[in-house]
């Protein structure tokens, strides 16, 4: 059982920060205060995200994806965090320290920002999610800022995508000198040459519901399988193969020939 140490009594002289900040472990992973849960939508989109979310570049161990997790952002604010709907970090443990599964996810104690965010659209999340209310006002250094000042100014993570599922619009925000600006999209899709895949808009079957789905594609444009359609493909490339050796030895055996003897 993990012992909780956060708040740190103070001492004097101060210990050192590894001794006193906290840790996942101390960090709070919900927040009782607020009110309602993700809908269905909001559960199964950031899976097939997670899902279909593989690297040629960065062997599976080195990629973390969360969803609907703290964000933990400002070591001197430790109890300010964002939770983003869907989030994707390269270069960081899959597991915690290499054997945990995260609670949270501590910027300080993590070093590496997320390279994309996605936050899904609702009524009540829009003007927040587009920084509408936020983008002309300064961070205030005892309020908590806005996930658009968070995720630009504080994080700077690299490319902020929000997806309105009610009008099926995709809009998607690159971070350049220090700014998001928009960019403009071909097909609803976005390349991201830094980590050499792609996302998109897709039409398809998912958990047994049909509609447009945010899903990730490789560098040949097709999109990238979930490990249960890899499954599915696999079973069905056996069954043409097993229908295939029987035509086969259909035809030898009205050549008179016994398959069997071959």
């Amino acid at each position: 059982m993990h012992c909780l140490k956060y708040p740190a009594e103070q001492t004097e002289p101060p210990q050192p920060p590894g001794v006193t900040l906290p840790t996942m472990y101390d960090l709070p992973s919900e927040n009782p205060e607020e009110p309602g849960l993700p809908d269905e939508f909001h559960d199964l989109q950031p899976q097939l995200l997670s899902a279909t979310f593989r690297l040629k570049d960065y062997v599976a161990d080195q990629i973390f994806t969360a969803s609907d997790l703290n964000l933990y952002y400002d070591v001197r604010h430790q109890l300010w965090y964002k939770r983003p709907d869907w989030f994707g970090v390269v270069g960081v443990p899959r597991l915690y320290q290499g054997k945990d599964m995260r609670l949270s996810y501590v910027m300080w104690q993590e070093g590496v920002s997320p390279f994309v965010v996605v936050e899904l659209l609702s009524p009540g999340t829009e003007d927040e999610d587009l920084g509408r209310a936020s983008k002309q006002m300064p961070v205030m250094l005892d309020k908590p800022p806005s996930k658009w000042q968070v995720y630009e100014q504080v994080l700077r993570v690299p490319y902020y995508v929000v997806f309105d599922r009610y009008t099926d619009q995709l809009q998607v925000f690159h971070l350049l000198s220090g700014h998001y600006e928009a960019m403009t999209l071909s097909d609803n899709r976005l390349w991201i040459p830094e980590l050499n895949i792609g996302l998109g808009v897709w039409q398809g079957t998912y958990q047994g519901i049909e509609r447009l789905w945010l899903r990730w594609f490789d560098d040949s444009n097709e999109w990238i399988a979930t490990g249960d359609e890899q499954v599915v493909a696999a079973a069905a490339a056996l069954e043409q193969e097993r229908r295939r050796s029987e035509r086969l030895a259909q035809r030898l055996r009205d050549l008179g020939v016994d398959p069997d003897e071959i």
